[in-house]
C-alpha cells in the first residue's frame, strides 16, 4: 500500500493576485508619467494601450494576443536592418 495522495488542488488566485496587481498599479502609474509628460503619441505607449485592452477578452488566449500585438506582422525579411536591438513594439 500507498501512502501517496495527490496534491490538492491550487488556488492561483491566492498565489498570484497580489503580484498582478502590482504589476496593474506599475502600469497605471507609467501610463500616468507618459500623460504628464505629454508622450502618448509614442507608438509603444499605443501598442501598450492596444495591449491593454486584449485584456479583457474572455478567452484563454490573452497572453499569445498580447505578445502577437507587440510583434511584427510581416513574414518577408527585410534585406538590411536599420538600427540594433529591439524597441519592444512594431512601429507599423
Amino acid at each position: 500500500m500507498s501512502d501517496w495522495t495527490p496534491p490538492s488542488t491550487v488556488n492561483l488566485v491566492d498565489l498570484g493576485f497580489m503580484d498582478a496587481r502590482s504589476k496593474l498599479i506599475d502600469l497605471a502609474a507609467f501610463l500616468d508619467r507618459v500623460q504628464r509628460a505629454n508622450q502618448t503619441d509614442d507608438f509603444r505607449v499605443q501598442a501598450l494601450k492596444n495591449a491593454i485592452a486584449l485584456l479583457s477578452l474572455d478567452q484563454p488566449t490573452r497572453a499569445k494576443e498580447v505578445l502577437l500585438s507587440f510583434s511584427d506582422p510581416s513574414t518577408e525579411p527585410i534585406e538590411k536592418a536599420t538600427m540594433q536591438g529591439a524597441i519592444g513594439a512594431y512601429r507599423g
